[in-house]
């Protein structure tokens, strides 16, 4: 990876091409980010950089907050990343990241927080087909069997239960860069993002970026 960024999903919308073509797109406010570190192969083990996002009152962060953006000058900041880098001489702490560094037609991977939809049952969370709706079937929504009593005597690690639904890490891969909108630091991506608005997402190279 080449380049990155921090940014805020802010809605879904459309646009039309130029053959006439409607396209749905997720529009996201991305960066400004300020490079707070550098870490290199020699020192750290691999190469990147981290950004900070989103620009926090210094009187609301902790000392240690506050003396690891020191050396930037731009303040403290709510949203930190670290992004890796297959060469980070580009790069120097202080510098501002903007949305320019993506150009229509960029294909990038998306990374973001999912919505949380609670605790489900088996046919929301994992499309369980269920039993039949009639009347003294006794068994409509239910899981069914999860495992034998002897034999192994325990339930196996990993079966699809109910549980939590969403609010967890997702990545969406190899989504086209529409249109960049750099005086408002504003890319739009066609197609959906994970979470809901004014979640914070991480936009970067995307890994298979080859057609």
């Amino acid at each position: 990876m080449n380049k990155g960024l921090i940014g805020k999903k802010l809605g879904m919308t459309q646009i039309f091409a130029e053959d006439g073509r409607r396209i749905a797109v997720t529009v996201v406010e991305a960066g400004p980010c300020v490079v707070l570190q550098k870490k290199t192969v020699e020192k750290d083990g691999y190469s990147a950089i981290q950004v900070g996002y989103g620009a926090k009152d210094a009187s609301r962060a902790n000392a240690a907050q506050v003396g690891h953006c020191k050396s930037a000058g731009a303040g403290v900041f709510t949203t930190y990343r670290e992004l890796r880098m297959d060469d980070t001489s580009a790069y120097n702490v202080g510098d501002v990241i903007e949305a320019g560094v993506f150009a229509e037609g960029d294909l990038v991977d998306v990374t973001g927080t999912s919505i949380g939809k609670g605790f489900a049952g088996v046919i929301k969370r994992w499309g369980f087909k269920g039993g039949r709706s009639s009347h003294g079937s006794r068994f409509h929504r239910a899981p069914g069997s999860i495992g034998c009593s002897a034999t192994p005597s325990r339930v196996f690690k990993n079966k699809k239960m109910p549980g939590q639904l969403g609010n967890e890490k997702v990545t969406v891969q190899r989504l086209k860069v529409v249109r960049v909108d750099a005086a408002d630091n504003l890319i739009l991506l066609g197609g959906a993002i994970p979470g809901s608005a004014n979640g914070v997402v991480l936009i970067k190279d995307s890994v298979k970026a080859t057609r």
